[in-house]
């Protein structure tokens, strides 16, 4: 089941990054002619991943730098990739372990399975989750020299940011209304009565009817891929169990040269010390350090327990003394916590992350129509709902930006108090 199970990986992949069979079996063998398959291999899907763009004609040497960089980001720390060549002349099984690493820990398959879907409908992101700002920790931004900042430049790169902000929503709201023009004048045509219009690429469709065998290519491949997607997943053990060879072999080969480089070293004492006739006396010497250096090995361990018990016992004093005060410090903090979860009660409902399909809401009240069909056929989501709960993320952030504005006036008073003879004139 082996190379069934190999072939189904293979075919799962991107058909850009879609190695052979055999370039999987090379590696397993740490051959040189299957190490910059692998170097472009993990290059293409990484830059994938990422969301770059990449070339057949990018140079072998930045590829490896980019795969050595983004495996070292994603959290692969293995010494032994990082210090293959540039010239990615070695190290297929290295990369062969590294590819499986991503497989499992990251679900390579589905994320490539995701991005490089063939999308039919007209499709929005539809996304209510709040992220994890770093802006928001204290201390954020860099400051220039003596820890200042130039507020001319601040106010330069905001403008710049709305300018783009506005030209964006210009086109979004543009497209919004080319978007609403097609589903308007090719209502009722569809068959799908939850849809009952067109999208952009179905009515494309209907005019260049030639396109039809590009998308029905693309979908053909999709398929292909999918199945091999699902016969992958019921062979992967078999796959597993075939890198737990592949390393169980690095193993013994690490053992083996270990145990070589060991044998020669002893081989080549005795020579030396045959050879040489001051070799007993240094021998000698080495034996005297080594019985000192134990020596001082056991004294430190004696001092480090002692001061490992001086310390709990300072720590249990310090406890006692901080008992009382540290209960009334949790008491305040509980008090602090109960509040603040009061005030994100609202902010609980379920939030929702994705793609969904833009549909067009009908006039009539009994239709099914105007909802955002999910791609999963999720319950159905509908705008207004949306807008509500962004209506509300709107209010929060309208009061959190007060509450800022209040702290940078209180700032720029105190500020201006410490100043003799200058007026401030606030904007």
């Amino acid at each position: 089941a082996l190379p069934a199970a190999v072939g189904a990986l293979c075919r799962a992949l991107p058909p850009c990054a879609r190695p052979s069979p055999d370039t999987l079996r090379r590696a397993r063998f740490d051959r040189p002619q299957a190490s910059l398959d692998f170097w472009r291999l993990l290059y293409v899907l990484l830059k994938q991943i990422h969301g770059g763009r990449w070339t057949e004609s990018d140079a072998i040497g930045a590829q490896v730098g980019f795969v050595k960089a983004a495996l070292w980001y994603h959290g692969y720390g293995r010494p032994q990739l990082q210090r293959l060549p540039a010239d990615g002349s070695a190290g297929s099984r290295e990369l062969l372990l590294a590819f499986s690493w991503l497989l499992h820990s990251l679900g390579l398959l589905e994320q490539l399975l995701v991005r490089n879907r063939v999308r039919t409908g007209d499709e929005t992101s539809v996304c209510t989750c709040e992220d994890e700002l770093a802006s928001r920790q204290e201390g954020r931004g860099e400051a220039g020299p003596g820890g200042r900042v130039d507020v001319r430049y601040l106010q330069c790169l905001h403008g710049r940011l709305r300018l783009q902000w506005r030209g964006l929503h210009a086109q979004h709201q543009e497209q919004c209304r080319l978007l609403h023009k097609i589903h308007l004048f090719t209502s009722g045509s569809h068959m799908d009565q939850n849809l009952e219009h067109f999208s952009v690429t179905e009515t494309d469709l209907i005019r260049q009817p030639e396109n039809y065998r590009q998308l029905l290519q693309l979908l053909e491949a999709e398929t292909l891929q999918l199945e091999a997607f699902l016969e992958w997943k019921q062979l992967e053990p078999v796959y597993w169990r075939w890198m737990e060879t592949v390393l169980d072999n690095m193993a013994e080969e690490g053992d083996t040269c270990e145990s070589q480089d060991a044998h020669v070293e002893k081989r080549r004492q005795p020579e030396v010390t045959s050879c040489c006739p001051w070799a007993a006396r240094l021998t000698g010497q080495m034996d005297r350090l080594s019985r000192d250096l134990l020596a001082l090995q056991e004294q430190l361990q004696q001092r480090v327990a002692q001061r490992r018990a001086a310390w709990w016992e300072k720590v249990a004093v310090r406890e006692e003394l901080q008992k009382e005060r540290f209960s009334a410090t949790t008491r305040k903090i509980q008090e602090s916590v109960e509040l603040k979860l009061r005030g994100l009660a609202p902010l609980c409902a379920p939030k929702r992350h994705g793609w969904g399909r833009l549909v067009l809401k009908s006039k009539h009240p009994g239709s099914r129509r105007g909802q955002c069909v999910s791609q999963e056929a999720a319950p159905a989501v509908s705008a207004a709902e949306l807008i509500r709960e962004l209506q509300g993320r709107e209010a929060s952030l309208q009061r959190e930006l007060q509450q800022l504005r209040q702290q940078c006036r209180r700032r720029l008073h105190a500020a201006a108090e410490g100043l003799q003879g200058v007026i401030c004139i606030s904007p």
